[in-house]
């Protein structure tokens, strides 16, 4: 393990605590934000909490981890001899990238056939992205993490292309007061998943030792935040206006 100032293992120490408290609290909030919608969006609701949930959990694995590899002597930062273990990322993804495309095109309510072939697709590509990019991830030289990183980004580039070609069709059908909710959650899931190439790429920088490490985590931190927390609140928004519309009395669906 590199070594690390005091301050940077306080900042990702405070950002997995941090994220494990967002995770945990959304999960709360979406599974108990079930009663605001109509039947047809609960499954929805449903799976973003279980995201969530999944992270939470994965987070706090992680936060123990961090803590386990590291030993505070006399203000000092050292090595305590455990391997941080960063599978428990990679692990959470697997589980949860493929729920984060599922739930969005569940709150669209597109048909029985269509939803069953999207979300097939878009799961499976998810999956092999995040398969594809692990091997890269733990990897000790450069080529080998550029070779798994550009084998990765082909299921992503798919899956961006879907999101924006293969679902733009179907926004149009969406009720207009809605329209710029999925618009605005479909931009913030290319977004924060934009920003995980970017942090897998910080290896390849100027940075180098420990400020890779703290690079790394805090960065995909914040990714997950955004794609699991965030959108989870706007899948809650477009369920809950859509459930209006549809439904009038929601609570009573």
């Amino acid at each position: 393990m590199q070594e690390l100032s005091f301050g940077q293992y306080s900042l990702v120490y405070n950002a997995f605590s941090f994220t494990f408290a967002t995770m945990a609290a959304a999960t709360l909030f979406l599974w108990f934000g079930r009663s605001q919608v109509g039947h047809a969006y609960k499954t929805a609701l449903t799976i973003s909490g279980l995201v969530c949930a999944i992270a939470a959990y994965h987070y706090f694995r992680i936060f123990e981890s961090w803590q386990s590899a590291y030993d505070i002597k006399n203000g000092v930062v050292v090595a305590s001899g455990y391997a941080f273990n960063d599978a428990y990322r990679y692990v959470d993804w697997l589980l949860t990238v493929p729920l984060l495309l599922i739930e969005l095109i569940l709150v669209m309510r597109l048909s029985a056939e269509e939803t069953v072939s999207k979300a097939t697709k878009l799961g499976a590509a998810a999956a092999l992205m995040i398969v594809l990019g692990y091997p890269g991830e733990i990897a000790t030289d450069i080529p080998t993490r550029i070779l798994w990183g550009t084998l990765s980004a082909i299921p992503f580039v798919y899956i961006m292309w879907q999101l924006f070609a293969g679902l733009g069709a179907s926004i149009n059908s969406q009720p207009e007061s809605v329209r710029e909710l999925v618009k605005k959650a479909r931009l913030l899931t290319f977004a924060s998943w934009g920003f995980y190439p970017i942090v897998y790429m910080i290896p390849y920088t100027s940075l180098s030792g420990s400020n890779v490490i703290v690079g790394v985590q805090v960065g995909y931190t914040i990714a997950d935040v955004i794609a699991k927390a965030g959108v989870g609140i706007l899948i809650y928004m477009i369920a809950t206006r859509k459930s209006q519309v549809e439904y009038g009395d929601p609570a009573h669906a």
